[in-house]
């Protein structure tokens, strides 16, 4: 028979104590579920912090539209408060991950706009050495 601890620990990856050889009981901890290492790191990490803010950004439009009813049900500025300054977090995710879509962008656009062919001639010498081959008085 599953308890509501168990269920919980189960949704939460939470494993069963386990015993050492001296009696003593630890906790496992639960493995985290990393990207597939088929992606390039920038892109599955990219996919990672993306998909990452618009769940916080689903979960705070739930929030919001709780604190609202709860503020409108009491009628007491606390509630109002509360809800101005999640609008504002969620504001604020939203901004990041719009900040995160030109980050990317950017980051994608740097190899096509970099130059391919560069001209530039370097001189290694002294500055008499570099009289010398601009008057034509020596071959260095």
């Amino acid at each position: 028979m599953k308890t509501a601890n168990n269920i919980l620990d189960e949704t939460l990856g939470i494993l069963d104590p386990v015993e050492n050889e001296l009696g003593i009981e630890k906790m496992l901890t639960p493995t985290i579920s990393r990207p597939s290492k088929d992606k390039e790191d920038v892109d599955a990490d990219y996919d990672y912090q993306r998909e990452n803010f618009y769940n916080l950004i689903e979960k705070g439009q739930d929030a919001i539209q709780g604190i609202l009813n709860v503020a409108k049900e009491s009628d007491h500025p606390r509630g109002y408060e509360v809800a101005g300054n999640l609008i504002k977090q969620v504001a604020e995710v939203t901004e990041k991950l719009g900040d995160l879509q030109e980050k990317m962008k950017r980051l994608k656009e740097v190899p096509n706009s970099a130059p391919k062919n560069v001209t530039n001639a370097l001189f290694v010498g002294s500055t008499a050495e570099l009289q010398k081959i601009i008057k034509g008085k020596g071959n260095v």
